[in-house]
């Protein structure tokens, strides 16, 4: 049987290191505050703001909920997040996507400015991500299968690793911190000649396909350490599910996380993570900028 990666032990760890940055800033009056977007009323949207929004309450992250409506003009959209930018009472600013159609995911993402993007949306972000420089955050997600390897002190050195997908959410970024690790990364896509037969030589296999319970037993081989990233909605059985069937994994594998209770249970903890390390970059700024102009 595999060891269950539970996401509960990381998130304890993770919120910990957090309330303590958290003490440091309220010494110092600083309120860290999360900006909440959501354009519209989709459902999987509203579960995750529930969610984000609880777990910055329980650390001690102020969130301000923002809710426009879903036939928002690109102009008004871009004028509310210029807004937040402005805002010095405002740390971070977590936009919820796919936006509406009729929108420009690419113009609205340019707007948001890199030093309150703590779900790493930007492309400032992400050339962080790509070249190693530390500027910015990470996704949250692709940070949270980090936390997790490296609170189970899964060392990637060395190893084979195998990424299914590669969306800038999750597979491309992820891949690029598993080699800044060391490790040597394969990633699969649809377009990939005989997936399983790649996933079978890999020592850690991370799952972000975007197919409930889709990757199933022959993916797997013997002492395999599984990230699952999915959450989905499996219609038959009545639960959430992720993208590996895990009944088919949990008996091969040496080690895998659960859906749910795990990957994304550490995503909102990395995302208000995030937003308490802005606050500190952004008091740090305004203290150095004030110290230089009156020299």
């Amino acid at each position: 049987m595999a060891n269950i990666l539970k996401g509960a032990d990381v998130v304890s760890a993770l919120n910990n290191k957090t309330a303590a940055k958290l003490e440091t800033l309220k010494e110092r009056d600083i309120n860290a505050t999360l900006a909440i977007v959501r354009v519209g009323e989709r459902p999987d949207d509203i579960a995750y703001e529930k969610t984000a929004t609880k777990r910055c309450e329980t650390v001690g992250v102020t969130v301000r909920n923002i809710l426009l409506p879903e036939d928002i003009t690109q102009s008004k959209l871009a004028g509310s997040i210029i807004d937040l930018n402005k805002d010095g009472s405002v740390h971070g600013i977590l936009l919820f996507r796919p936006l509406p159609k009729h929108l420009s995911d690419k113009d609205i993402r340019a707007v948001l400015t890199p030093d309150k993007d703590v779900d790493g949306i930007t492309d400032d972000s992400l050339a962080g991500v790509f070249t190693g420089s530390g500027k910015g955050f990470a996704p949250c997600t692709a940070q949270a299968c980090i936390e997790i390897l490296d609170y189970y002190n899964i060392d990637c050195t060395g190893k084979r690793v195998v990424v299914i997908g590669r969306s800038l959410v999750v597979g491309k970024p992820v891949a690029m911190m598993l080699m800044g690790k060391n490790a040597t990364v394969t990633v699969c896509h649809t377009r990939t000649v005989d997936i399983p037969s790649v996933t079978r030589n890999a020592e850690i296999l991370i799952v972000a396909a975007g197919k409930p319970e889709g990757i199933t037993k022959e993916y797997f081989s013997p002492g395999q350490i599984v990230i699952d990233v999915g959450i989905n909605w499996n219609e038959e059985k009545g639960k959430l599910c992720g993208d590996v069937k895990f009944d088919d994994a949990e008996p091969v594998v040496a080690a895998i996380t659960p859906v749910p209770g795990g990957v994304g249970t550490v995503t909102t903890s990395v995302l208000v993570s995030n937003v308490v390390e802005a606050a500190i970059a952004q008091s740090m700024k305004r203290e150095y900028m004030k110290r230089d102009f009156n020299r």
